[in-house]
């Protein structure tokens, strides 16, 4: 059985940072893409970041560029979003995902919700 479990979310002011975690397993995570999305309240999930198997390949939103940063541990089988100078609008339930394609497949509109394993997503909060 495949599973993703996010932690690290939580309540940050503005202008503070978060690490994000994502635990896989039930799968051979060195040759899946990793990604992280975000869903805000009544709005659309959106891109955030993605890796390639190697970690050598890295792909962002513009929206989270120079801020955020996606890496992984395949010896760990974790893959990380560190989240420096947030900003209200980074509020959002943050998913990581799992793919068999490519990073930056991962960043294009068909794996929003087409990537083929999902976490179920960790709430990070930015207050003003």
């Amino acid at each position: 059985q495949v599973q993703l479990v996010e932690s690290g979310g939580g309540l940050v002011q503005a202008g503070g940072s978060l690490r994000l975690s994502c635990a896989v397993s039930g799968l051979s995570f060195g040759l899946f893409a990793m990604g992280w999305f975000r869903q805000a309240s009544g709005k659309e999930r959106e891109f955030v970041a993605s890796i390639s198997w190697s970690g050598g390949l890295k792909y962002y939103a513009d929206s989270v560029k120079g801020r955020f940063t996606i890496s992984r541990d395949n010896a760990k089988d974790t893959v990380y979003l560190q989240m420096n100078s947030l900003k209200p609008e980074d509020t959002a339930v943050y998913y990581c995902a799992a793919d068999r394609t490519t990073a930056q497949a991962m960043s294009t509109p068909r794996k929003i919700y087409g990537s083929d394993y999902w976490g179920q997503g960790t709430q990070v909060t930015v207050s003003s």
